[in-house]
């Protein structure tokens, strides 16, 4: 598929179409003035340890209480309960001080009746808990004057630890959470402090918008950026990608709510999709049974040489310079004035047509890998054949890098698509993907036939394929 100037067309009234958004070269003739801004993936980010991030949280703790008169368990308290924003934390406490610390439920709203100082000198009390009487200096009670001996709350908090339970952790008689001063101060036995600290710091981390933990492998890394976007993070110590926002793998251009929903879609309909969609169709022309062994959907029948569309089976040479129909669903236009059966025997139709381009996706993805090892291998013969070097041969295997890369941003573009709404955004991404989708199956027609592939339109057809991924990711990925 071409993308020249010379595909633009322009209607009568003078406004261009889609064409004109790729191939204006108005803003292409000027290098970006930060290299970063062409990319928008790019995102920056560093990977902390957890002494790094503990040293991050003790300085937090620090400036809230150089500006507020408040101890450094509550103030992690309120830091962990406000999503460590100590600026809301700060204007609230000038505003209302007493509200902040009761909304937070570090105050209790009504002020106890009891006196501590009696109960403290008082030489023997019964506890309510457990019914044993001990000395009043063997109580602890929070704020809201609910004075239990320590017995009991040491056995409250190991049972509340044993179930994950520890920033969120209540007094035993009302919604009060207890400071972690206080939990440390009962505690007596190392691996329950242990625990407890561990559970803590996670819950720390999670509460925190600018944090989120490698979903990694037993990686404890912890990745720090200065704004929660859905961008792509690579862990330099276990090298896993993953979105910053959800921790989830990496999903562009597809946002992150929509990702989840489809997700949890595939997995309850998985084995319906799974068996309606064949790994095997007939040729078009000779009805000759095909097996899909590639990533290509560009096919061509070994039997007859007729070339067709492994996903609608039509002729490959109509695609031309056109966009994927075969990759846009044609909802029925009465389908709102029809019974409910009917609409959800349409859901489920439109469902089935993008979770076999998911597949389909997926399983290009898998053929791929294998045509990528195949490259490996054929360059290590040419190398050892004496037909040039390593680094001679190295486009082959950046071809099949981004032949995969763009497969990827395929396929995850299929979710953005089943939930589209028809607004004028979305004809454009359809038309942005289908554009892409053509350019890769001919990126990929070329890899898999690299032995007789001009090494100079391979590299043209990486780079078209490139511009159009980028132009896809800058408009449509959620920030």
């Amino acid at each position: 598929m071409s993308t020249g100037n010379s595909d633009i067309d322009e209607s009568d009234d003078g406004e261009e179409g889609y064409d004109y958004y790729y191939n204006s070269n108005e803003d292409t003739e000027m290098e970006p003035n930060d290299p970063h801004a062409a990319d928008p993936e790019y995102f920056e980010f560093m990977c902390l340890s957890k002494e790094d991030v503990e040293r991050l949280f003790n300085e937090c703790v620090e400036n809230l209480c150089a500006s507020l008169p408040i101890k450094p368990s509550l103030a992690k308290l309120l830091l962990h309960t406000h999503s460590w924003n100590t600026s809301e934390i700060i204007t609230r406490y000038k505003e209302d001080a007493s509200k902040l610390l009761i909304d937070s439920r570090i105050k209790a709203s009504k002020p106890s009746e009891i006196d501590s100082q009696a109960i403290r000198s008082a030489k023997s009390l019964p506890c309510s808990i457990c019914l044993l009487s001990f000395s009043g200096e063997h109580f602890r009670a929070l704020t809201c004057g609910h004075w239990f001996c320590k017995e009991c709350w040491a056995t409250h908090f190991e049972t509340q630890i044993s179930q994950g339970i520890t920033t969120s952790m209540e007094c035993q008689d009302c919604n009060l959470l207890v400071p972690e001063d206080f939990v440390l101060n009962i505690l007596n036995k190392s691996s329950l402090r242990e625990k407890y600290q561990q559970f803590s710091f996670s819950d720390y981390v999670k509460s925190h918008p600018k944090l989120r933990f490698c979903p990694g492998t037993n990686c404890s890394t912890i990745i720090f950026a200065k704004e929660c976007q859905s961008k792509r993070v690579i862990c330099k110590f276990c090298k896993t990608i993953f979105c910053f926002k959800c921790g989830s793998d990496y999903h562009a251009p597809t946002d992150c709510e929509t990702i989840k929903k489809w997700l949890t879609k595939c997995a309850d309909d998985s084995e319906t999709a799974n068996y309606i969609s064949a790994h095997t169709k007939d040729c078009p022309k000779c009805s000759i049974c095909i097996e899909k062994n590639g990533g290509c959907n560009h096919m061509q029948c070994y039997s007859c040489k007729f070339d067709f569309c492994w996903m609608c089976l039509g002729d490959w040479n109509s695609h031309g310079s056109e966009y994927y129909e075969c990759s846009r669903y044609k909802e029925n236009p009465n389908i709102a004035n029809e019974s409910v059966h009917a609409q959800a025997r349409e859901a489920l139709k439109k469902y089935l047509f993008y979770f076999e381009r998911w597949e389909n996706h997926a399983r290009s993805l898998r053929l791929e890998e294998e045509t990528h090892q195949k490259i490996i291998d054929r360059i290590n013969e040419k190398v050892m054949a004496s037909e040039g070097t390593w680094i001679d041969w190295q486009y082959l295997r950046n071809a099949a890098a981004l032949l995969a890369k763009c497969r990827y941003t395929l396929q995850l573009r299929i979710p953005y698509a089943d939930y589209m709404y028809n607004g004028p955004l979305d004809q454009l991404f359809e038309y942005q993907q289908a554009q892409l989708e053509a350019e890769i199956e001919n990126l990929s027609w070329k890899v898999e036939r690299a032995e007789s592939t001009d090494r100079g339109d391979l590299e043209n057809q990486m780079d078209v394929a490139e511009k159009l991924r980028t132009t896809l990711l800058k408009d449509f990925l959620s920030v």
